[in-house]
């Protein structure tokens, strides 16, 4: 179970520190973007995107193995 979390956890703060960077280097400068004028919208979207691509690639429980 822990393991299952790792993957999840992983790509919420990779996908953090993706939609920050996104923010800082290229960012909106007219602030007419939703997600990428403020820098806390960004973070969040990256966070978001981050966990669902580490539940999408996420390697799948074989049957019999037990859990964690």
């Amino acid at each position: 179970m822990i393991r299952s979390f790792f993957y999840i956890i992983a790509g919420v703060i990779l996908g953090s520190v993706a939609g920050f960077a996104y923010w800082h280097f290229v960012g909106c400068t007219t602030g007419s973007c939703p997600i990428t004028s403020i820098w806390y919208h960004a973070t969040a979207y990256g966070a978001l995107m981050g966990g669902l691509a580490a539940k999408i690639l996420m390697p799948e429980k074989r049957s019999g193995e037990a859990e964690e």
